[in-house]
């Protein structure tokens, strides 16, 4: 999974919004202003920090090794950095889904509702 295949599956998910609250180069998708996904729009190959159950985390990281790593720059027990071009699109795509699923599941039920 590319960039462009990134923001756009991303931008496809209900409620996602994109930003740039950071700096310039680090593209940031939020579900009702909560983040689950960033990534650089500067890094030669593409990789994103995705949110994720704390036990399926260490799962992940013991399985794709160089791949799926603690979150650079975020709390490691809750996210993950997923070098995305490395992986089959559909499992990138799975990495994703699980991340936006897990901020959804944070939401006060009224803003899940209103999702």
């Amino acid at each position: 999974m590319n960039i462009e295949a990134l923001r756009n599956y991303c931008l496809s998910k209900k409620g996602t919004s994109e930003g740039f609250p950071f700096d310039d180069k680090t593209l940031v998708f939020k579900v009702m202003e909560k983040l689950f996904c960033l990534t650089s729009i500067t890094n030669e190959f593409c990789s994103a920090n995705l949110k994720c159950d704390p036990d399926y985390a260490i799962q992940l990281r013991e399985e794709y090794g160089d791949l799926i790593m603690p979150g650079f720059h975020m709390n490691k027990k809750h996210w993950n950095t997923v070098l995305l071009e490395e992986l089959d699109d559909a499992f990138a795509k799975k990495l994703i889904d699980h991340s936006y699923e897990c901020v959804i599941k944070g939401l006060p039920k009224k803003l899940r509702e209103k999702l």
